[in-house]
């Protein structure tokens, strides 16, 4: 598939009931967010080896790192990597390119879900999936789909997708300054990237507003102006 191509078929969104502009096309397929096991059978975590010997001062076995995916390639589910929840960060200029697909046909038609991303996403791969591709990305690392934390300042207007309760808190959020519906966001409420899963969404001129409801999955940006909290 060309670079063209897939730019193309990469970028997705759709209407919402506000009458938001329709820019790209969506492809999906209903996935669940859920947990099970999400180490990977090929992960490049290592765990240290027992001490053989040593005085009884040494140190414990460090704790295992969660299971990782190296942002390029073509990995088999279940073979190469197990279904769970991912994250990658770090990504510029939507130079990470990622697919979810239901064979190794290549075909378009094969295509669940993709993404072009600048910033950090999130993706569940499903059980029922055959193959995750990466090309560009930084490295996915396995994350607990019901980790919780204290979420840091607004998020970057192009900082990706930021998960509801770790990376965001819910409230009502503002962002300023966007011209040429150049400003994406979307409210969703898992990360198969399905149609089914977005909850909302609009490209925006001017200011955009969006409250964030603590039942919401994920919040996702492109191309605006950074956001402030307002509620």
């Amino acid at each position: 598939m060309s670079q063209q191509q897939r730019n193309w078929f990469a970028r997705h969104k759709t209407l919402t009931t506000t009458g938001a502009l329709v820019a790209l096309v969506v492809i999906g397929a209903t996935g669940c967010e859920g947990g099970g096991d999400t180490t990977s059978p090929k992960s490049t975590s290592k765990q240290e080896q027992p001490a053989t010997g040593g005085d009884k001062g040494d140190k414990a076995p460090e704790t295992k790192k969660a299971a990782t995916i190296d942002g390029d390639g073509d990995f088999e589910v279940g073979k190469d990597v197990k279904p769970g929840l991912y994250r990658s960060t770090g990504n510029k200029d939507a130079g990470c390119y990622w697919e979810r697909a239901k064979d190794s046909s290549g075909d378009t038609d094969s295509i669940l879900a993709n993404d072009n991303v600048t910033g950090t996403s999130y993706v569940q791969i499903a059980a029922t999936d055959k193959i995750f591709k990466s090309e560009g990305c930084g490295e996915w690392e396995a994350v607990d789909a019901k980790a919780t934390g204290t979420p840091k300042a607004a998020p970057k207007g192009d900082g990706g997708m930021f998960k509801v309760g770790l990376d965001i808190a819910p409230g009502t959020y503002k962002s300023t300054g966007n011209t040429d519906d150049g400003c994406y966001w979307e409210r969703s409420k898992d990360a198969s990237h399905s149609t089914d899963s977005i909850l909302a969404n609009n490209n925006v001129s001017g200011t955009a507003i969006v409250k964030i409801s603590k039942t919401d999955g994920y919040f996702k940006t492109s191309g605006c102006g950074d956001w402030a909290k307002t509620g």
